[in-house]
């Protein structure tokens, strides 16, 4: 499993990814999820993965392909990111399709899921979350960002947080605590941690930041997270015993 966040808001852009696709007692693979395809100069395309190792990967070489290629639709020759988005949703569709008919077993899932943010040109920044069957969904005002893998445990801090014009390095941090929460909940989703904050109209991928697990600056956000968390349930006003009564029997 995997846990992957793309945040579009007023100053750009947060994505975040975990490094880890396999867990077990004695099984953990390493992939980077976050992929930053070489374009002209007037746009960047950052694309996270979740799913199926073999179809994001057979996905990610058909762009590379397509674009040295010069194929008729590639990650140059788009005008919009929407149109991007659904150039990769319909390479993900044929990958899965294929390996379907490959023969694989009846619990084979090729599957995948992808998120693709970036900025094209003089239009805004943002961000894409693409389904298996190949169509997608982007951001809004209210709900500036993306999930997609194990989303659960890392959801209620996005949705308390995060507001469209929090500042990009706030979306950063709560990015990172949604990340440990997840990781802490969930053994399938591990360091390393990527982490990009785009600025917008910058077309300029500058400030990548990889956090191993014994990372201190890792390790103090998650300490003082712990802390703070404590602190705060110990303050919670705690209700009276005045307002009990005897449970009510079964009649």
């Amino acid at each position: 499993m995997t846990y992957c966040i793309a945040v579009s808001l007023k100053e750009g852009l947060v994505l975040t990814s975990d490094s880890r696709t396999n867990a077990g007692i004695d099984n953990v693979s390493i992939y980077s999820k976050m992929h930053a395809f070489e374009t002209s100069s007037d746009r960047k395309l950052i694309l996270l993965s979740a799913g199926n190792l073999a179809t994001t990967q057979a996905v990610i070489e058909q762009v590379k392909r397509d674009r040295k290629d010069h194929a008729e639709i590639n990650v140059d020759s788009v005008r919009y990111l929407s149109e991007a988005a659904e150039y990769i949703g319909r390479i993900s569709v044929e990958k899965q399709h294929r390996h379907l008919d490959a023969g694989g077993q009846n619990s084979f899932n090729p599957t995948a899921t992808f998120i693709l943010a970036g900025q094209i040109g003089q239009d805004s920044h943002a961000a894409y979350l693409i389904y298996p069957q190949g169509n997608c969904i982007t951001t809004s005002t209210q709900t500036p960002y993306l999930q997609i893998g194990e989303n659960k445990y890392g959801k209620p801090v996005l949705d308390r947080f995060l507001k469209i014009d929090t500042p990009l390095e706030e979306a950063g941090r709560c990015c990172l605590i949604s990340m440990d929460s997840t990781m802490r909940s969930n053994a399938s989703v591990g360091a390393p941690v990527e982490l990009l904050i785009y600025h917008k109209n910058s077309l300029s991928l500058d400030e990548y930041y990889c956090f191993q697990e014994d990372n201190e600056y890792l390790i103090k956000l998650r300490r003082m997270w712990h802390e703070k968390l404590k602190e705060a349930f110990i303050d919670l006003p705690q209700f009276s015993t005045e307002d009990s009564r005897p449970l009510p029997s079964c009649q």
